[in-house]
């Protein structure tokens, strides 16, 4: 008796050729599926213009929070900390409020959003000629500005110590399916055909993992800064490239294929402010790789200690401070954005993003506009109104389209299907350079093994 195939784990919400909004995979089994899966990825892949735009749920896998954890984890480290003004927890509590009256009264705004309203009043308050000398929230005390500043800094100490990620070692026996997938993700971005447009990567993520996965892969890229003791931002470079010097007799140039241009639209945790200027440095991780596992209580007690010591200021949120919403970086890193998906033949590739930033949700949605713009969201949850939204879209024709588990899959095995890390390990189309570097990682690593026992050898023969 022969077994029926299964069917596929995912559904592929798009315009189907009745002309509504429908899953584009339905009737096919898991081999059939991903066959048709990864040719249409491969089609969009080799659009001139490729942009990616990743959220919190590119991180979650490497100890990373969901906006919703983070703005929890953050308010209890603050409300441990022993020299907390009288006036800032209620400020806490009233927003944790509004947060749980959300069914009842509407969505609330977002974390981010919210940092953005404290960021502005502190700039209020202390502004050189302001008016005002505090701001008032209802039914709470009045903070002062020094009230507000106390607030504004443990916030950014807080998200700082949260979002100090470190990726995780690729062990000796890591293959393309275990391996990182900010390595996976990335290894395959880049190789698509360099006479193509260049890739351009935004995150809203303080964290560093992509970074650290960019170096570790030896792919150059680009991320607005210029200089390596103390970078300064200088949007220039991101109207530069790499090439190989040409031959002397020849006089051609060839591109560098592993490179891609980096943007990071909220700020980085390794961003710091030298005077009016935006620098950036990159801090050593390694104390906070226990950070995650502590009570709040222990956060509160070695948070100074941590990132009381770190000069990193470019953590909070500035889509919306009008204090900076004009000023650089956030103001080019935006517009470049909004350039980018401007651009015909462009691929858009969402992963990891609620759609809970009204700013970027609108620059996505005005995107849809350009009529060559094709946009896939990956989203591992089959009820997320994310997928409404996508349906709603079904107007513009087939340029719109997320990528979600079936509803079976999703209840067999909840957030295993169309994550982040499953999409760049298994449903990405696999590159031979990945399975290269892996080799060459093992390679090292024997090395260093065998020098370490040669070493511990020595000095046995010495005693």
């Amino acid at each position: 008796m022969t077994t029926a195939p299964a069917p596929s784990e995912y559904q592929l919400i798009g315009l189907t050729e009745g002309g509504d909004a429908g899953d584009l995979l339905i009737g096919l089994d898991q081999k059939q599926g991903r066959i048709r899966l990864q040719a249409l990825i491969s089609e969009w892949l080799r659009m001139e213009n490729l942009v990616v735009l990743t959220g919190s749920g590119t991180s979650v896998s490497a100890g990373g929070k969901t906006m919703a954890n983070l703005e929890t984890a953050v308010f209890k480290t603050i409300e441990a900390l022993s020299d907390i003004p009288a006036s800032i927890r209620p400020i806490i509590e009233a927003r944790r409020l509004s947060v749980d009256l959300a069914p009842l009264d509407g969505d609330p705004i977002g974390f981010e959003a919210w940092l953005s309203f404290i960021a502005n009043a502190l700039f209020v308050a202390e502004a050189p000629g302001s008016p005002f000398s505090a701001v008032t929230w209802p039914s709470t005390p009045t903070p002062t500005a020094a009230d507000l500043r106390w607030f504004v800094d443990r916030l950014r100490m807080t998200i700082f110590a949260e979002c100090a990620l470190s990726l995780p070692d690729t062990g000796p026996a890591a293959s393309p399916a275990t391996i990182a997938p900010q390595l996976a993700f990335l290894s395959k971005l880049v190789a698509r055909d360099s006479n193509l447009g260049r890739t351009h990567l935004f995150t809203l993520n303080y964290d560093t993992l992509f970074e650290q996965a960019l170096e570790l892969l030896g792919i150059q890229y680009f991320d607005g800064f210029t200089g390596r003791a103390a970078a300064r931002f200088d949007p220039s470079v991101y109207g530069l490239d790499i090439y190989y010097p040409g031959e002397v007799a020849e006089g051609r140039v060839r591109r560098f294929d592993k490179f891609l241009h980096f943007y990071k639209l909220h700020g980085s945790i390794h961003w710091f402010e030298q005077g009016s200027e935006m620098r950036a440095r990159h801090p050593d991780l390694t104390p906070f790789q226990s950070y995650a596992s502590l009570t709040p209580a222990q956060k509160a007690s070695a948070l100074i200690d941590l990132a009381g010591k770190t000069s990193s200021v470019g953590i909070l949120p500035t889509a919306n401070k009008f204090a900076q919403t004009l000023t650089m970086p956030y103001a080019h890193l935006f517009r470049s954005l909004q350039v980018r998906l401007g651009i015909p033949q462009t691929f858009l590739l969402v992963l990891g993003y609620g759609f809970g930033d009204d700013h970027v949700s609108r620059i996505i949605e005005n995107a849809l506009m350009n009529p060559s713009l094709v946009m896939l969201v990956i989203e591992p949850n089959p009820n997320s109104p994310v997928i409404e939204r996508i349906r709603r879209y079904k107007d513009l024709g087939k340029r719109a389209f997320v990528l979600c588990p079936t509803n079976t899959a999703f209840a067999a095995a909840k957030f295993k299907h169309a994550t982040f890390d499953d999409f760049a390990r298994t449903v990405m189309p696999d590159v031979q350079w990945l399975d290269d570097f892996l080799r060459l990682r093992r390679f090292e690593k024997q090395i260093a093994a065998s020098e370490t026992k040669s070493d511990t050898d020595t000095e046995g023969a010495d005693g």
